[in-house]
């Protein structure tokens, strides 16, 4: 599972992609899933370009399952746009009330040392690759959420950390879907489902999931005991298999801190690690490219080293000049700029707006005004009256 940082692998991925295979096959962990994630995530790519790759060699209904599935992308951007950072609580109460979770992920969780297949296979890919199937995360997160008693929070945000396409809204929010905090209902699995949908090495009869649902459910509503503090049961001995997390770009990256001179009386357009794609055509002579990464943001949020060697190897073939630094740092360097403009994005808005003119990023459906507290409801208003696929990129 290689994701080489270039836009060229990008679009190679999306001229690969079956829409039936994808279908048929999308749950199974070996199946035919797109890989796309990352470069979706990081704007190599965006959501309407991926969509009019394939519908230019596959017509497809825009109610066909691989347009669907792009949709919860921009559903979960919807719920963020409405509800902001509100969506790093819980959206309602969910099986238990929040205070009853625990606040720290077990150590034998972080080390793949579970002694469930499927959860410690899933730990072992997510660090080795950075990426994780979408069904593994289901996986375990159920498993952290309803076996584990661990706050979703705790173990979304840690996930966050070590994914190569971490995306807050996609990440967090589907974390709050399987505990059922963003949902009517917990998502919950047994061994029988892994059994059906993964390989041979992920399965785990006799483990604590080999049970019936009804007795996971059951599970999921006890309230767990108290742990006292620093008494953790299941801390294992071992050499440290997870990664380590940073909040600054690694060395050798060729990034610099801002420097006014450089973009002194200069009209600037601005990229940052989630506009990676193509620079505009429209971009004047003389423009001069900077890109960014914001300490602000990466004090909150840390990334593996796979992550910022992947962002800094695309901003490098983009930019010549890459900064890093706080947001008073890199504001009073673009002061002296005599325009600056750049592409929208949530993870950075609050800052972004105090610097830039930006864009909006493209999108495949129509803006849906009214928050949707489901995906259901945003579903039926944003794709209303769409019958192709086609449709949807020019809407």
């Amino acid at each position: 599972m290689d994701f080489p940082p270039t836009r060229q692998a990008a679009l190679a991925r999306i001229d690969a992609v079956r829409p039936e295979d994808y279908a048929r096959s999308r749950n199974a962990i070996e199946g035919a899933v797109t890989y796309l994630s990352p470069y979706i995530t990081h704007g190599l790519v965006s959501l309407p370009e991926v969509l009019a790759g394939v519908t230019a060699r596959h017509p497809l209904d825009a109610q066909h399952k691989f347009v669907f599935e792009l949709g919860w992308r921009e559903y979960f951007r919807h719920v963020w746009g409405h509800r902001g950072m509100g969506i790093m609580d819980s959206l309602h109460e969910g099986v238990l009330p929040d205070a009853r979770y625990a606040s720290q992920l077990p150590t034998d969780i972080r080390e793949a040392a579970t002694g469930v297949p499927v959860i410690d296979r899933a730990v072992h890919s997510l660090y080795a690759t950075g990426y994780l199937h979408n069904h593994a995360r289901m996986w375990l997160a159920s498993y952290v959420v309803h076996l584990r008693k661990v706050h979703w929070r705790v173990a979304a945000d840690w996930l966050y950390g070590h994914l190569l396409d971490g995306d807050l809204a996609s990440n967090h929010l589907s974390w709050q879907w399987v505990a059922g905090t963003g949902s009517r209902k917990p998502y919950l699995f047994n061994a029988d489902n892994v059994a059906r949908y993964a390989p041979a090495a992920w399965h785990s009869p006799g483990s604590v999931i080999d049970r019936s649902y009804e007795a996971l459910d059951a599970i999921a509503r006890q309230v767990p005991t108290p742990v006292r503090a620093g008494d953790d049961a299941s801390a294992v001995e071992s050499a440290r298999l997870e990664p380590p997390l940073r909040t600054a770009p690694p060395a050798g990256l060729g990034v610099t801190p801002p420097d006014p001179a450089a973009v002194a009386d200069r009209e600037v357009w601005l990229i940052h690690p989630w506009n990676l794609g193509d620079l505009p055509a429209s971009l004047p002579q003389g423009v001069i490219v900077v890109g960014i990464f914001l300490t602000d943001f990466h004090r909150v949020w840390p990334w593996s080293d796979r992550r910022w060697r992947f962002v800094a190897h695309r901003m490098a073939e983009l930019a010549s000049l890459r900064w890093h630094g706080d947001a008073a740092s890199i504001g009073a360097a673009l002061q002296g700029a005599r325009q600056v403009r750049s592409v929208d994005d949530p993870h950075l808005r609050p800052w972004l707006a105090r610097w830039a003119g930006c864009e909006a990023a493209p999108t495949i459906f129509p803006i849906v005004d009214r928050r949707c507290d489901s995906f259901s409801q945003w579903w039926n208003r944003a794709s209303r009256g769409v019958g192709d696929a086609a449709e949807l990129l020019s809407v």
